[in-house]
């Protein structure tokens, strides 16, 4: 009888790696949620915990203040995110070096959102930075940053086609990127026919799938239509009539995004980006089915 072989999924492997998305908190009450989420998902040791920056920088003060923190504060690696909207390059440059002057080595660095909001023209900034890649190369030139960079495997909203966005990835990772995150996906197929594609163009740097449990199904349901992401009819055939039932809602969430980092693993996938809403419980069970586990306190003994 031949040995039963296990699912890479049901083995003790160690080999999963997270990082983990939070947004810079804009009350004390978030601010609270915020922390308290870190506090949560810190033990699990995450690779990078990344910050998000608001269209235009208007969450620049909040988001170095988050990140600042997280340096003086926790052992975690901060990485935070820079756009080149509305800013000059010596605005830019600027923030960078506060960065670097303030302990972070990381940079997530994205075009952004045009001013007008979405569905308006994206116009660079007459002395800014034109699109990511003229970004990812003036992090790069300014200190020894480890730089990612954001991929759609389902294109860019704004992009002609997937091939012209791929085109996109390649010029940043010529530029010095060092990563890719992709934007969330309930597919996965998608991803990997995604991932064929970006190989087959000779682009060789880690493509992290982004990971989004869904909180909120209507709330995700129009993130993903601005972002330009599907959502399959089968996921939401699963919310429905759960809009007044919050405890099942939770249920069916972790059930759902478990299933499909699970699924991702078994097709051999071990490094995740979870876009944790600032919230921590859905995330650290679905790391717990991966076998991520805290560290273990020793009992103490009585004298």
């Amino acid at each position: 009888m031949s040995p039963l072989t296990l699912r890479p999924s049901r083995q003790s492997t160690g080999s999963i790696k997270v990082s983990f998305e939070f947004f810079p908190p804009k009350t004390s009450e978030m601010e609270t949620t915020l922390w308290s989420s870190i506090e949560r998902l810190a033990p699990l040791s995450p690779q990078f915990v990344s910050v998000t920056y608001g269209a235009g920088g208007s969450t620049r003060e909040r988001t170095h203040a988050t990140v600042s923190r997280l340096v003086r504060e926790t052992s975690l690696k901060p990485a935070a995110h820079l756009t080149c909207v509305a800013a000059s390059k010596q605005e830019v440059d600027g923030v960078i070096r506060s960065y670097w002057d303030a302990g972070v080595r990381h940079v997530v660095a994205l075009r952004g959102d045009p001013v007008g909001g979405i569905g308006t023209r994206y116009e660079p900034h007459p002395d800014g930075y034109h699109q990511t890649s003229d970004l990812v190369a003036g992090i790069k030139a300014i200190g020894d940053f480890e730089v990612s960079v954001s991929a759609y495997p389902e294109k860019h909203p704004e992009a002609a086609s997937l091939d012209a966005d791929i085109d996109a990835l390649k010029a940043k990772v010529e530029s010095g990127a060092d990563r890719a995150i992709t934007q969330f996906f309930f597919d996965n197929d998608l991803y990997f026919r995604y991932l064929d594609r970006v190989r087959a163009r000779g682009i060789d740097v880690p493509i992290v799938p982004g990971i989004v449990p869904v909180q909120n199904f209507k709330q995700t349901a129009k993130f993903a239509a601005v972002a330009g992401a599907s959502v399959p009819a089968w996921l939401a055939a699963r919310f429905d009539g759960l809009d007044n039932d919050v405890e099942t809602r939770k249920l069916i969430a972790a059930a759902v995004a478990a299933e499909q980092v699970i699924d991702l693993v078994d097709r051999g996938i071990n490094e995740f980006h979870f876009y944790t809403m600032n919230r921590a419980d859905l995330v650290y069970a679905i790391c717990h089915l991966l076998g991520l586990r805290a560290p273990t306190q020793p009992e103490r003994v009585a004298a």
